[in-house]
């Protein structure tokens, strides 16, 4: 199957019509493909009852929930062909999602992040602050979803520096040095939400520093649930942001280490949008059909990237609303759906990137 055709079109450029037509077809070749060499999978699918063939739509492909990564080991390679094991985040004692990439995949994945990331960033490479401490990346211990986060955007910045020290506090002296040196010209911040707030912009409104920020374009994710409890939204999250600093330009984006490709971008007009290689379904939780445009229920994400495992329709833990179509007359001109993220169904387990290290940081007993 080729998938060039998703990547040669700039990203939310295809209009929905043809994009669903696209992605079916290319989503019953690679799930007749996990059945063949994934043995589990064939039999999960079959006892899903679901069709041999290409189903009509979208949402008539079975799906998996994402938990099922945490409790089987699937994967569509042999197993000397993996190149890399992906981890979701979680706390300790939680069960953890095994992704297993090959070679192909993984380059499909760097692939994919380029092209959503470029879209915002241009194709420079850009001055960057990473709001986390370095020990995200070197520390073994630390590499599960938040330190392959960091690690996959840090390709995008040059001159990186990094904000926090080992226990969270703001490097004001280095932040002065680097914007003093690259302040003037477009830069790069990436950090997860929690942490950008609470050890980032908390600091520099705490201390009271004058800090310029009105060059940068910040990409944020990893979850809401800490800044939810202290009713903190994505727009109090950007204006303060903008009154503080004078940073305008902030995308979240929503994504999981369970599937390769669905990293949904942050648009104009502050809706969430799937990249051409990828879509979302929302479902009535109860009757599991369609729910209609502008209805919560549980996310459903896929992606025609997933190679070495059968990770192309997932069932999330998350809850959202799809507000229709963008036909690219909107703000920014991007087409697609767009997504609302609403939040974690009651319950589930305590995942999101930042979320994990605000559990970390908890006094014991203290509830999540």
């Amino acid at each position: 199957m080729s998938l060039e055709q998703f990547f040669e079109r700039p990203q939310f450029s295809i209009p929905q019509d043809e994009k669903e037509r696209l992605l079916t077809e290319t989503l019953g070749e690679l799930a007749a493909h996990h059945r063949e060499r994934s043995e589990p999978y064939a039999r999960i699918s079959g006892a899903l009852d679901a069709p041999t063939g290409t189903p009509s739509s979208l949402a008539d492909f079975p799906y998996l929930p994402v938990s099922i990564f945490k409790s089987h080991e699937l994967r569509s390679v042999p197993e000397d062909e993996v190149f890399k094991v992906m981890t979701s985040s979680g706390t300790t004692g939680q069960q953890v999602s095994r992704i297993f990439l090959d070679r192909r995949t993984a380059d499909l994945q760097s692939r994919a992040l380029s092209t959503i990331m470029t879209s915002v960033l241009g194709p420079k490479r850009l001055p960057m602050i990473v709001i986390d401490t370095p020990n995200v990346v070197r520390n073994r211990a630390m590499f599960s979803a938040r330190g392959a986060g960091v690690l996959g955007m840090i390709q995008y910045g040059r001159k990186h520096f990094y904000a926090l020290d080992d226990d969270m506090n703001l490097d004001v002296e280095g932040l002065q040095e680097f914007l003093s040196a690259y302040g003037d010209r477009p830069i790069l911040l990436f950090g997860f939400t929690f942490m950008a707030w609470k050890y980032f912009l908390a600091a520099i409104r705490d201390q009271g520093l004058d800090v310029d920020l009105s060059n940068g374009v910040l990409i944020h994710s990893g979850g809401w649930k800490k800044l939810q409890d202290e009713a903190v939204g994505n727009e109090e999250f950007k204006s303060t942001f903008r009154e503080l600093t004078g940073l305008g330009r902030i995308h979240n984006f929503y994504g999981m280490v369970e599937q390769v490709g669905s990293v949904f971008l942050e648009g104009e007009d502050g809706y969430l949008y799937p990249p051409n290689f990828a879509d979302v379904i929302i479902r009535n939780p109860i009757t599991w059909e369609v729910a209609k445009d502008g209805e919560q229920g549980l996310i459903e994400v896929l992606s025609v990237l997933p190679h070495s495992y059968p990770g192309h329709v997932l069932l999330t833990e998350d809850l959202g609303i799809v507000h229709g179509v963008s036909d690219g007359t909107g703000p920014g001109g991007w087409h697609g759906k767009r997504l609302q993220v609403i939040g974690r169904v009651p319950k589930a387990e305590l995942r999101g990137c930042s979320d994990t290290h605000a559990f970390d940081k908890q006094p014991a007993g203290v509830g999540s």
